[in-house]
């Protein structure tokens, strides 16, 4: 995928992004024992998911009735689930269309419009099964063939789909085929067993359309989630009504959803406050968290694996040594930056690309801390009596690069900052002088992934697509490969340390702390509203109070 593609851009291209490196996330991963839920040979039953849609009732049964306002920024891109990577187009239409798999804020594979999904044991071939008696809102019978239809949109180049990187070197156009009216069978480039993760949320285009689907979606919104699309202003809002022919009866609870479109976070945090709407899309910790659960607004917090990413480029003075590196690791307060940057969620971070959240994370590597001697034993060994060098980012990463800069200097490294636009940062040739791929150090946020992977390919391994660092090392792409086609926790777990102790100790990329979502919603009228962690939405179990 060319880094000219929407998803090929970081985070903070655009003000909300869930993909792509991207400012607020693109899914995000696995949790608890995820392969052997995905290797087990069927994803759990829909009855076994049916206390997944209790949690609007935790305090008594579920009230139906009511219409839930819900405040975001107007979306900066089509509301088209092809194309669409912004955090608004990617919420409304989450309300409409829905996933083969859901994934739940701890990123457990939930069951949606596929009922279990299995592998071969070459793991090339994975094969799903439909949940049946599923219909569209107007109607139309959802079948395999509407199934294939709309991975191969998504997988067709010339429908520049946002899902294309997501799904590069492992699945291609033609790797789509059916059995019978509700068996689709997925043929991989190379074994991936992680592959349900990306025709899951985790992939956020790859909700399921009609066959016919023609790219008008604010006009023709039908899929066959809990609501319909009943009208739609580009300026002022989205208008949807509670779907009667929905599949998982008696959800949704709401009779519908009004979202109103405001200019930026801070109207939409004066809307909520004002009563003038129920809920956000896309909460911003920073706004939100100092409300405390105060004033009968809640917030509801989760982790998450989102990332701001500090590279430095390994083939370059002062970075061409390992000692300077990681003098930069052992200088950072990391605690103190997920305060400053992150506004104390998340889980804080260790140079490798494996987040907490990964069941795969390994567990006994040491944890960073910020260390005087240790950052001028390392600089002496380099050959260096003082470090200076100039840290390149784009608005929405100021704090976090004024914080660096700040901690930086109490252990006697000096810090240049260079700010430039997010236009310019993210422009240039890819190939050779885009900023945030080319510039000596820089500070790059990238939304959650699905799965390490997804981080691990593009950022580190020899001559990624995204490899700022300009990093290579053949033991992490051997173990990268590997990681991708193993069957067992243990084999993932074993290729996982290599390539985490690996970046460790290397340390071509620095990472202080992974961030955390929230998601503030007014307690005294609903009650169900959860936060994601790539900020996605799921309003079927949301209740009056």
């Amino acid at each position: 995928m060319p880094a000219s593609h929407p998803d090929a851009l970081p985070q903070h291209w655009q003000d909300v992004l869930p993909a792509g490196p991207s400012r607020r996330g693109f899914l995000t991963l696995a949790g608890g024992s995820a392969l052997a839920a995905l290797l087990a040979a069927c994803a759990p039953s829909a009855e076994d998911d049916a206390s997944a849609g209790t949690k609007a009732s935790a305090t008594g049964p579920a009230k139906r009735g009511g219409t839930l306002r819900v405040g975001t920024p107007p979306p900066p891109t089509a509301v088209d689930p092809v194309t669409a990577y912004d955090g608004s187009a990617i919420a409304l239409y989450q309300l409409v269309a829905e996933y083969l798999i859901w994934l739940d804020k701890d990123f457990k594979l939930v069951p949606r419009l596929a009922t279990k999904w299995t592998s071969d044991s070459s793991g090339r071939k994975w094969t799903f099964t439909l949940r049946e008696g599923v219909t569209f809102s107007d109607g139309t019978r959802l079948d395999a063939a509407t199934v294939k239809a709309s991975f191969d949109r998504l997988l067709d180049p010339k429908n520049k789909s946002a899902a294309l990187s997501a799904f590069d070197t492992v699945l291609r156009a033609g790797g789509v085929s059916i059995q019978g009216d509700s068996t689709v069978v997925f043929t991989l480039e190379r074994p991936f067993s992680d592959f349900p993760y990306l025709v899951s949320a985790g992939n956020y285009n790859a909700v399921i359309l009609k066959k016919d689907y023609a790219g008008d979606f604010t006009k023709h919104g039908i899929g066959t989630g809990p609501f319909t699309l009943k009208s739609y202003d580009v300026s002022a809002g989205a208008s949807f009504v509670r779907n009667p022919k929905y599949w998982d009866s008696p959800k949704p609870y709401l009779d519908g959803v009004e979202v109103k479109f405001y200019a930026d976070d801070q109207a939409d945090l004066v809307a909520l406050q004002s009563g003038d709407i129920d809920a956000q899309f896309l909460s911003r910790p920073a706004l939100v968290e100092p409300l405390g659960n105060s004033g009968g607004i809640a917030v509801d917090k989760v982790k998450g694996t989102g990332v701001t990413v500090l590279t430095l480029r390994v083939d370059n003075a002062p970075f061409n040594r390992k000692e300077v590196r990681q003098a930069v690791a052992y200088a950072l307060d990391r605690p103190a930056v997920r305060q400053a940057a992150g506004s104390g969620l998340g889980d804080l971070g260790n140079d490798h690309l494996f987040a907490p959240l990964f069941p795969a994370a390994p567990t006994d590597i040491p944890q960073r801390a910020k260390d005087k001697a240790k950052v001028a034993e390392l600089l002496k060994t380099a050959g260096l009596d003082s470090l200076r060098f100039t840290l390149t980012f784009d608005p929405p990463n100021k704090d976090y690069a004024v914080t660096v800069q700040s901690q930086l200097k109490e252990v006697g490294i000096t810090v240049d900052l260079d700010q430039r636009s997010s236009k310019e940062f993210y422009g240039g040739d890819q190939a050779k002088d885009t900023p945030w791929l080319f510039t000596t150090a820089n500070l790059v946020g990238w939304a959650g992934r699905a799965v390490p992977s997804q981080f691990i390919i593009p950022m580190v391994k020899s001559n990624g697509v995204w490899n700022g660092s300009k990093y290579a090392d053949k033991a992490l792409d051997a173990a990268a490969e590997a990681y991708d086609a193993a069957t067992s926790d243990a084999e993932r777990r074993k290729q996982a340390e290599i390539i985490a102790k690996t970046l460790y100790e290397d340390v071509p990329i620095v990472i202080a702390y992974w961030s955390g979502a929230a998601r503030a919603y007014s307690s005294g009228r609903f009650r169900g509203v959860e936060a994601h962690p790539s900020q996605y939405v799921d309003f079927t179990t949301v209740s009056r109070v």
